[in-house]
C-alpha cells in the first residue's frame, strides 16, 4: 500500500506558527486516513521551532534557493531560522523514505510545505509562485508533492503507482 507523507496540520494537529491546525475533511482524505496511508509530519516543529512561533517567510527566492544557499528563511522580527527549516526538511525526507512514501500532501503557502506558492518575504501577505524548503528537497529526491486542494490528483497518482507495482 502506497503511503503519503502529510503535513501534521492537515490531520488536525495544532502545529502551525499560530498554534492552529488546518484540517482537511472529506471523502478521499478520510479514506486514506482509515486505510493507514497517512504519515503525519511537521518539518518546522521537527526542525526545532516552537508552537506558537513568529511567522517566517523566505527572503531572496523560494525553497530551492534556500537549499542552494542563496535565500534565507527569516521571522517577521528578522531572526534567521534557515537552519531549523533545513533540518526539518531533511527529517521530513527521512520520514518519507522510512515509510516508503513517494507522495507528499503538504500545506500550500507554507515556507516549508508550499508546493506552488509561498509568501514573498515582505510579510505583506503577498504570495508568489514557488516552493517551500521541504517541498523543494522532497521533489529533488523524486517525491511528488501536492497541496491540500489537489486530492484528486493525489488519488490519480496513487492509483497509477499501485497499478505499476
Amino acid at each position: 500500500m502506497e503511503r503519503i507523507l502529510v503535513s501534521s496540520c492537515l490531520v488536525g494537529r495544532p502545529v502551525r506558527y499560530d498554534g492552529a491546525a488546518k484540517p482537511v475533511a472529506g471523502g478521499l482524505f478520510e479514506r486514506w486516513r482509515a486505510e493507514g496511508r497517512l504519515v503525519p509530519f511537521c518539518p518546522e516543529v521537527s526542525g526545532g521551532l516552537p508552537v506558537p512561533r513568529p511567522p517566517a517567510e523566505i527572503v531572496g527566492g523560494d525553497g530551492g534557493a534556500v537549499l542552494d544557499g542563496t535565500a534565507r528563511v527569516v521571522t517577521r522580527g528578522g531572526a534567521d531560522v534557515t537552519a531549523e527549516f533545513l533540518r526539518g526538511a531533511r527529517l521530513a525526507l527521512a520520514a518519507a523514505q522510512r515509510a516508503g512514501a513517494r507522495i507528499a500532501l503538504l500545506k500550500e503557502g507554507s515556507p516549508s510545505c508550499g508546493s506552488a506558492r509561498v509568501y514573498d518575504g515582505t510579510f505583506s501577505g503577498a504570495s508568489v509562485p514557488g516552493t517551500g524548503v521541504t517541498t523543494a528537497l522532497l521533489r529533488r529526491e523524486g517525491i511528488r508533492v501536492f497541496g491540500e486542494d489537489d486530492l484528486d490528483a493525489v488519488q490519480e497518482l496513487l492509483t497509477a503507482l499501485e497499478r505499476a507495482d
